[in-house]
């Protein structure tokens, strides 16, 4: 029989992996909310001002600028707003995840040669860097039960419950 201590440790270890789960959803709604609020803003603004942008685009040297300044705002526009109420989250991620490493690899390339891990700032002080790991976020945990897949996923698992 297992100390009364250790017992007692042990449930009080449950009951605080229990309360980080809900924190867990509530930090993944706030992620959600905070930056596909953000990608969908840029991916406006970005959309409002397509000449701006093709001409950024062109200066850096990126093929087919036009096309790509309409492709890379419209995931952002598209994708912010689907992080946003949490649908598709882990696959939204995916075009908003090469978008960053495309933005990385070319308006911020300095960055990324630059980096070491005595002197990181550069590649985190980099402005698709909080976009890219919010991404990540959502990549690998998900958008979390507070979200339209989690409601999909709560009503598919009701729906196929065996009576």
């Amino acid at each position: 029989m297992p100390h009364p201590l250790l017992t007692r440790f042990a449930d009080l270890y449950e009951k605080e992996i229990s309360l980080l789960e809900y924190g867990q959803h509530a930090f993944l709604l706030l992620v959600r909310l905070a930056w596909g609020s953000q990608f969908a803003l840029t991916g406006w603004g970005k959309l409002g001002n397509i000449d701006g942008v093709t001409s950024f685009f062109t200066s850096l040297g990126i093929p087919l600028p036009g096309l790509n300044a309409y492709v890379a705002s419209t995931t952002e526009l598209v994708g912010g707003l689907l992080i946003l109420i949490g649908l598709g989250g882990r696959l939204t991620t995916l075009p908003l995840i090469f978008t960053m490493l495309v933005a990385y690899s070319t308006s911020d390339i300095d960055a990324i040669k630059n980096f070491t891990f005595t002197e990181p700032d550069p590649l985190f002080e980099s402005a698709p860097f909080l976009f890219l790991f919010s991404s990540l976020i959502i990549l690998f945990f998900g958008p979390g039960r507070i979200s339209a897949d989690g409601l999909i996923g709560m009503w598919w698992k009701k729906k196929n419950e065996v009576p």
